[in-house]
């Protein structure tokens, strides 16, 4: 993949990447971990209405070649950082607006300290800059807690997925649970404990002061990955200019089971009638 990025050819390709709509603006869709792109599924009709409509499969993907997924590049957010600004430069992007999902809010943030120019505004949704707790900080797990998620995952992946899916979407949705096992399901169960680590582990604290972008950050109420503080605590870090808007519904994935509240913040985010 780093072949792909340096010499900016063939990453489009690579990562799935398809425009909906004909704006003038262009609007960058990116799941999280455990997804791909039709995550976004509701979204989308309305959104492609409005702007050029931007969606593509991180590398971990299952629709992905899976020769591509480099486990030394994408031990950090770096790699998938650098892919979003190849992919952009690859499609003539010059300025977008962004929306990340879970991890890749952090992608966003990482990619806008060193591009910023790249993106007008940062919309995080469900994003956490550290889940482990710390001093002072409450990221909403234990280290034993994570330990035992990638133990889980290593002797029985779909026996994991089984548990881990309900949890994550939390409301009794089932079709929103039954599109997330069957996404986590389609990972390769090596490169899916690769990227948990990667995720739970990560420490991206350091960076949010260096966000100069605008940045609206998004969260539901209760989550049980991302405990509501993390918006707050984001919001007082980053650089920029930030607002919060907490969603009244519960769940880590309220692009499927709360899209008309989640698409109200979007709307005013956007000045879109």
């Amino acid at each position: 993949m780093d072949a792909l990025c340096d010499h900016g050819e063939g990453i489009v390709e690579a990562l799935n990447a398809k425009f909906y709509g004909n704006g003038t603006e262009t609007l960058v869709l990116s799941h999280g971990f455990g997804t791909d792109q039709s995550v976004w599924h509701y979204l989308i009709p309305y959104l492609a209405c409005y702007f050029k409509v931007l969606v593509f499969d991180l590398i971990f993907g299952p629709n992905v070649n899976p020769d591509l997924y480099n486990p030394s590049k994408y031990s950090n957010f770096s790699g998938y950082a650098k892919d979003l600004m190849c992919l952009l430069d690859e499609l003539n992007v010059s300025r977008s607006i962004y929306i990340g999902h879970s991890m890749s809010a952090m992608i966003g943030c990482i990619a806008a300290t060193k591009r910023p120019h790249l993106f007008q505004q940062l919309m995080l949704l469900s994003g956490s800059p550290r889940y482990l707790n710390a001093e002072g900080y409450k990221g909403g797990f234990e280290r034993f807690q994570l330990n035992a998620i990638f133990k889980a995952m290593n002797q029985n992946y779909s026996s994991w997925f089984q548990t881990f899916a309900p949890t994550a979407v939390a409301e009794r949705d089932t079709a929103a649970i039954a599109e997330f096992e069957y996404s986590l399901g389609r990972m390769n169960p090596r490169t899916a404990l690769s990227v948990a680590k990667t995720v739970f582990l990560s420490d991206l604290r350091r960076i949010l002061p260096q966000v100069q972008v605008p940045c609206t950050i998004i969260q539901s109420r209760k989550d049980n990955m991302v405990p509501q503080n993390v918006c707050y605590y984001m919001k007082k870090k980053v650089g920029g200019h930030t607002r919060v808007n907490i969603l009244n519904t519960q769940g880590h994935f309220p692009q499927l089971t709360a899209h008309p509240l989640l698409l109200e913040v979007l709307k005013r985010a956007l000045h879109i009638e």
